[in-house]
C-alpha cells in the first residue's frame, strides 16, 4: 500500500542543507495499525505529511498504492484526499464558516453521497461523540477538545482507506482519548489501515507496530506492540 525508499526531506539555504528526515525506509501494508514515535522536531509530522500526499520529499522514492507518488498529478492527489485519506491534524483546520454537522458533512458531499445516507452518518457520529448539542455551533464557540472531537468525526465520517492522526487526543481528557483510541482500534479491525503519531506509550499500544524517529531517521528496527 505505501513503500518509501530512503526518502530524505531537507531545506536548503546558502550555506548548508538542513535535514528534517534522512533516509527514510518504511512499508505500510493494508490493515495495518502503524504509530510513530519519538521527540519533537524529529520529523514525525513532516512523513505524516509526505505519506498523505500533503508534502513532497527532497529525495527517495514513494510508492503510493502502487503510484510513484512524485507522478500522481495535483488533480489526482485531491481525489484520494477525498476517497481515500482521512486526515487528523493536530491544528484541527475545520472550517470557520461551517457549524459542526456542516464540517462533519463535507468530506461526504466530495465524495457524491446521497443526502439522506448523509444524515444518517452524521447523526450517528454526533451521537457517538457526544457532541448533538453543539451541531449548530461554529468552531470558534468550541473548546480544543470539542474541535479535536468534531475534526476526528470529520475525518472517519467517509470512512477513508488509510487514516493519518497526527496526536489524535492531544486535546482530550483521559476518558475522552480513551473512547478515540478504542474506536480508531475497532476501524482498524474493520480494515481501515491507520497511522499515528502520539508521545504517549498508552496510545501506542493499540497499533501493532512502532517506529522511532530520533533526529529525522528511523532510531532503530520496527518493534511489534503486543495489544
Amino acid at each position: 500500500m505505501i513503500q518509501l525508499k530512503n526518502i530524505d526531506k531537507y531545506y536548503e539555504s546558502r550555506f548548508q542543507r538542513t535535514f528534517v528526515l534522512k533516509g527514510i525506509n518504511l512499508e505500510v501494508k493494508r490493515g495495518e495499525f502503524i504509530t510513530i514515535m519519538g521527540p519533537s522536531g524529529a520529523g514525525k509530522s513532516t512523513l505524516l505529511n509526505i505519506i498523505g500526499l500533503l508534502d513532497v520529499p527532497s529525495a527517495g522514492e514513494y510508492l503510493f498504492f502502487d503510484q510513484p507518488a512524485h507522478k500522481i498529478k495535483e488533480k489526482q492527489k485531491v481525489q484520494y484526499h477525498r476517497s481515500h485519506i482521512g486526515f487528523i491534524f493536530q491544528a484541527f483546520h475545520l472550517i470557520d464558516e461551517l457549524n459542526v454537522y456542516e464540517n462533519i458533512e463535507t468530506p461526504l458531499i466530495y465524495r457524491g453521497v446521497k443526502s439522506s445516507e448523509r444524515k444518517a452518518i452524521v447523526a450517528d457520529l454526533l451521537d457517538r461523540f457526544n457532541i448533538v448539542a453543539k451541531k449548530d455551533l461554529f468552531p470558534s464557540q468550541l473548546s480544543g477538545g470539542q474541535q479535536q472531537l468534531v475534526a476526528i468525526a470529520r475525518a472517519i465520517a467517509g470512512k477513508p482507506k488509510l487514516l493519518l492522526a497526527d496526536e489524535p487526543t492531544g486535546n482530550l481528557h483521559s476518558e475522552q482519548g480513551e473512547m478515540i483510541m478504542k474506536l480508531l482500534r475497532k476501524l482498524n479491525e474493520d480494515g481501515m489501515t491507520i497511522i499515528q503519531v502520539t508521545h504517549s506509550k498508552e496510545n501506542a499500544g493499540y497499533g501493532n507496530r512502532i517506529i522511532q524517529l530520533v533526529d529525522g531517521m528511523v532510531e532503530k528496527p520496527e518493534a511489534v506492540v503486543l495489544s
